[in-house]
């Protein structure tokens, strides 16, 4: 099946090998998937500088608001079992399509909302359809390339990368006019990408997969190997939102300054994804790398909860952190696309749906800790929690040998990524 992949994509040059197409020189089809999926990505973290704005304003605690993760990365993730069956049967084009209106239809009644429940409850929708776009995203980009795929696949790790970083900037210039600025904003934006794919993407630009069954991720975990991954990135995914979606209020700045803070950490995020993981994984084995950066994590986790009382050292610790998580993110995808023989997109969205989890318990557990003990509690949880994923790196190595074998094609990991970091 990766041949075929290979074959069929034009992929066949290994990870940071130099791209066979021009990057810029794209038919406007892939730019039109490439500006909807930096919109979707900012999802991520665009309520970010607006957390403790929804708490004042709809009268909710840190706990309710923290739901506002919970709720998207929770269906996100669930959703992910399905999306792969469905696109097989009914295209990429309509797949796209579906999570755009659907994206489109949430994050304006989250913004119209006038309770915490129904923006949380529009949050799952909202999450609905982020699945179904991102796990359908990549390979729309690469069968609309043509010749030009390896450029078009450094061209979608830009649009994550862009879109990471930019969702809480987005988020904190809005909000500083409104909490509900960053919903709306999303929408229109949205609005736009669903016409400009509507309009510009043909419905033969994508060659159909074979369909897939719907038990399919669920077998999947069968494999020890996956297995393992799979539980190192729910452990490991509960210190990425413990940092993301909890240090907002401690932090105490107004949405303009936490727009900032996390804007840096997103462009941290999105150097070491795209430029320094490839090149340190050409040097260490990848389950090495996993465990020491997993551990340096956890030392930053802690240096943030003891410096919860410093504006300056707790910014210093969440952009240091995004540093080390754009690394994590990378590996993990790498060895996912490597440790079984099973279809990529099976394999990615049955560990996309356990690593969802760890990220959909943080946020609230993070805040009835902090209220329970002390505010530098989560923090000092959270790097338990990803000692935990290290030492199950460690123990697991035996069933994660083949990652270490060498890199994957560009091409399928990319794809992998699509599904894997959405």
């Amino acid at each position: 099946m990766e041949t075929d992949d290979a074959q069929r994509t034009g992929t066949g040059g290994h990870h940071g090998g130099p791209p066979t197409g021009s990057l810029l020189r794209q038919p406007r089809a892939v730019w039109a998937v490439a500006f909807a999926s930096v919109i979707a990505f900012m999802g991520i973290g665009l309520v970010d500088p607006i957390l403790p704005a929804i708490s004042a304003s709809l009268d909710a605690t840190r706990t309710q608001t923290s739901l506002l993760f919970t709720s998207y990365l929770l269906v996100t993730g669930l959703a992910m079992l399905v999306t792969s069956w469905v696109s097989s049967r009914i295209g990429a084009k309509r797949t796209l399509l579906i999570g755009l209106a659907l994206i489109v239809v949430f994050a304006a009644a989250a913004g119209a909302s006038g309770s915490v429940e129904s923006v949380i409850g529009f949050r799952a929708g909202w999450g609905l359809g982020n699945a179904f776009f991102i796990s359908t995203a990549l390979a729309t980009i690469v069968g609309a390339a043509g010749g030009g795929s390896s450029a078009a696949i450094i061209l979608y790790e830009a649009a994550l990368g862009l879109g990471i970083a930019c969702g809480p900037l987005m988020g904190g210039l809005l909000g500083s006019v409104s909490w509900r600025g960053p919903f709306f904003g999303t929408a229109a934006l949205m609005a736009v990408g669903f016409v400009t794919i509507a309009v510009l993407l043909r419905g033969d630009s994508v060659p159909r997969t074979a369909p897939v069954a719907l038990s399919a991720p669920f077998t999947a975990l069968r494999e020890r190997g996956l297995l393992v991954l799979a539980l190192i990135a729910l452990f490991y995914n509960i210190g990425f939102f413990v940092l993301l979606a909890y240090t907002p209020f401690p932090l105490g700045l107004d949405e303009m300054g936490l727009g900032l803070v996390f804007f840096g950490w997103g462009l941290a995020l999105a150097a070491t994804s795209v430029l320094v993981a490839p090149w340190l994984t050409r040097r260490w084995p990848r389950t090495r790398l996993l465990w020491t950066t997993l551990l340096l994590l956890a030392a930053d986790l802690v240096g943030a909860g003891a410096l919860i009382d410093s504006t300056v050292g707790l910014i210093t610790c969440v952009v240091v952190g995004g540093l080390l998580l754009g690394v994590l993110n990378t590996v993990l995808t790498e060895c996912v696309m490597e440790v079984s023989d099973l279809p990529h997109a099976v394999a990615s969205s049955s560990y996309s749906a356990i690593r969802f989890l760890g990220g959909a318990l943080a946020p609230p557990a993070a805040s009835l800790l902090a209220a329970a003990l002390a505010p530098g509690a989560p923090l000092y949880a959270a790097a338990a929690s990803v000692t935990l994923a290290a030492g199950i790196a460690v123990l697991g190595r035996r069933a994660l040998r083949r990652v270490d074998g060498g890199p994957e094609p560009l091409g399928v990991e990319a794809r992998a990524i699509a599904v894997g970091d959405g």
